[in-house]
């Protein structure tokens, strides 16, 4: 979307967040193991800037951008917004941040009130953080014409919309209390295709009118690489790589990246594509005990010899230019 200097303002920092969730068995009470949904992700993402995150199912991206905005109380870590450390906001600042903050969910049916029309919708959103006083009617009538809705809709319940324009009153309550930070997770995953241009469109029109900050949650390379100034992959709640778009596509340096673009499918009739397609070996595994290695090993299609794959945590390191990775063979010294 909008090319955002490196000399614009920090709006968020994620700081070693970190999201366990205690997994039962059957018939015990008692907790036999935890299930590391995210495990330690820290990012930053400046005023008016767009990061993408993505990874495979699973991997814990909704997780983080739940856990992010407090929806689901983070086990550990620090997101501070504004300089201010979230998890010291007691209610009213939580209720304060949530003007600031949104979120567009991936299921607009199940975002929204089966029982509220449209119109009482977002007159509630309005009500609760005591905005538009008398005006709260028109309010949403000028909502509903931002996304490309129209005054007879006001009337009109979920049910009687199509999918695209369900995700487009998601966005008109996100946008009702006018954010300055919206989490964007899989907004368009659930629409047609012909849908998802509409509304990426409609996010990028937004974001330049309103100057809106986002953190765009999705599994779609190809589509991430056109909204994104920057991207961040995610693999077993973990990021593994960073980078401005251009270089990440570019210039992927950490082995799963790698996999992952070669799986983007590109429109080639004439079969001329020559690009590598890589396969990797077994299964995702389950983000369970603490790990002391690297996540990805058993799937690398070129481990290190020495033990330092299986047996040290890599970090992030960089080289220039804002490029990180964690893998242990990318920056090894020869």
């Amino acid at each position: 979307m909008t090319a955002v200097g490196r000399s614009a303002p920090l709006l968020l920092e994620v700081r070693d967040l970190k999201k366990h969730f205690p997994e039962r068995r059957r018939r015990r009470a008692t907790v036999d193991r935890v299930v590391r949904a995210v495990d330690g992700v820290t990012f930053s993402i400046r005023r008016g800037e767009t990061l993408g995150l993505v990874g495979e199912s699973g991997c814990g991206k909704s997780t983080t951008g739940r856990a992010i905005l407090r929806l689901i109380e983070p086990t550990s870590g620090d997101v501070l917004f504004r300089g201010a450390n979230l998890k010291e906001l007691d209610a009213n600042g939580l209720r304060s941040f949530r003007r600031q903050a949104q979120i567009v969910f991936q299921d607009p049916v199940g975002s929204l009130n089966p029982r509220l029309s449209v119109g009482a919708m977002l007159e509630e959103v309005l009500t609760v953080h005591r905005l538009g006083g008398s005006r709260r009617r028109d309010r949403a009538v000028e909502l509903l014409e931002q996304v490309g809705l129209t005054t007879d809709h006001l009337a009109r319940y979920p049910h009687q919309f199509s999918g695209g324009q369900r995700q487009r009153l998601g966005i008109a309550r996100a946008l009702s209390v006018e954010p300055e930070l919206l989490v964007l997770d899989e907004p368009v995953s659930a629409l047609d295709v012909s849908v998802q241009a509409q509304v990426v469109n409609l996010l990028q029109d937004l974001q330049r009118d309103m100057g809106l900050t986002y953190l765009f949650i999705a599994h779609d390379l190809s589509l991430v690489e056109h909204v994104s100034d920057r991207v961040a992959v995610m693999y077993l709640g973990r990021i593994v790589e960073v980078a401005d778009a251009i270089d990440l596509y570019r210039e992927p340096r950490h082995p799963y990246t790698q996999a992952l673009l070669s799986a983007v499918p590109r429109p080639d009739p004439e079969g001329r594509d020559l690009r590598t397609r890589i396969v990797l070996p077994e299964e995702v595994p389950r983000p369970g005990e603490p790990r002391s290695a690297c996540a990805f090993y058993p799937r690398c299609p070129h481990p290190l010899k020495d033990d330092r794959c299986r047996g040290v945590l890599p970090v992030m390191e960089g080289r220039s230019g804002g490029h990180f990775a964690a893998c242990h063979h990318q920056f090894r010294k020869v």
